[in-house]
């Protein structure tokens, strides 16, 4: 049996653990924020991106997003990460070009890779991080990565990530009958919600989103992922990443393996499936951030086919210098919404000229 059809199973029984662990992390925040704790507060202003509950919901795009966000208004963004899935050779480590996932955690990395002119630290410890930053950088934006839990540093936003389940069969249901970190209480700190779903979808949930967040009184924005380009990935130790969109295109309708090592699978074949308009002849299903090994190498070069992988993929597979490696740019777009009149981006350009004014 799975481990999420096993939990099911054991749902009942272990509701008074989670009890006690929903009990357990309201203390620890009480005691955070009673100030008997130092907490980072930093000089500008700071966004959580985090979720209630774990699993896949689409924080690294929005963090992704995020950054192109800040670039635009030429303002340095700098990420706090705790760098899962890697082993920093020291901490704080700003993530650069040079350094491997293994170091820094394939999600770091791959923000770093994409976005030259931020800051991305790795730490476990992120007020020794942010402390840290403010010695070389002049930040205009803190980016807390996962943050809706971190209690030890203060911010002035959290977006709070939602997944469809938690809206339905999972709702309230704590860390270990089912897969939330707090109880239903904590959605009270979000400054506004986010839902990764289709523009249909979230039309067709309307009441179910009115039912379950319309008494927070807290905006709900829709996104999506849309496929942009497929891009030839260069080996590990070359200055770009990424081979110029214009100096090849993938072959139009060759045969590929899909690779994929991320919490939702199943949406990563959807999404490429429809971006070239046929599926792979092979889907290698690999657990959320697997560190690839030269077996694995030995045993995708054997396919014989194209390879095809997310980004959060190629900063690891890159390393393997596989022959035939290419990967799928995505971008954020933002659907409809309930309880505001603009749009994300146009809610949170209003967001920001509030903080810049209460700042002046």
């Amino acid at each position: 049996m799975c481990p999420s059809r096993l939990q099911s199973a054991l749902s009942p029984a272990l509701v008074p653990l989670s009890f006690l662990y929903g009990g357990l992390m309201r203390l620890r925040r009480h005691m955070w924020e009673s100030g008997r704790f130092d907490r980072f507060d930093p000089p500008c202003p700071c966004i959580s991106v985090g979720n209630i509950s774990w699993g896949g919901t689409g924080k690294t795009p929005i963090t992704d997003w995020l950054l192109g966000w800040a670039e635009s208004r030429y303002r340095q963004a700098v990420v706090l990460s705790r760098g899962y899935g890697g082993k920093a050779p020291h901490v704080p480590l700003l993530v650069t070009p040079q350094l491997t996932a293994g170091e820094t955690g394939d999600e770091p990395l791959m923000l770093a890779l994409d976005h030259p002119v931020s800051a991305i630290l790795v730490d476990p410890d992120r007020r020794r991080a942010g402390r840290h930053i403010l010695k070389t950088h002049a930040p205009g934006l803190f980016i807390l990565d996962d943050g809706f839990q971190h209690v030890a540093v203060h911010r002035d936003l959290d977006l709070v990530l939602l997944h469809l389940n938690d809206l339905s069969e999972g709702w309230g249901k704590v860390i270990p009958a089912g897969t939330w970190r707090e109880g239903p209480t904590a959605l009270n700190r979000a400054g506004v919600f986010l839902i990764k779903c289709s523009p249909a979808v979230f039309d067709e949930l309307v009441p179910l989103f009115e039912s379950r967040l319309k008494k927070l009184r807290k905006p709900l924005f829709s996104f999506s992922l849309r496929p942009k380009a497929l891009e030839p990935v260069r080996a590990y130790g070359n200055t770009h990443w990424f081979v110029p969109d214009s100096v090849k295109e993938f072959p139009n309708g060759q045969g590929y393996a899909l690779v994929s090592g991320v919490g939702d699978p199943e949406q990563v074949a959807e999404t490429v499936t429809s971006f070239l308009g046929y599926p792979p002849e092979r889907h290698q299903i690999y657990a959320d951030h697997h560190r690839y090994t030269a077996q694995d190498a030995i045993f995708l070069e054997n396919l014989g086919l194209p390879l095809i992988c997310t980004r959060k993929d190629a900063v690891k597979l890159r390393e393997l210098h596989l022959s035939r490696l290419w990967s799928l740019r995505v971008e954020v777009v933002f659907g409809p919404c309930l309880w505001s009149e603009e749009v994300f981006p146009e809610w949170l350009e209003t967001w920001w000229r509030k903080q810049e004014k209460a700042r002046a």
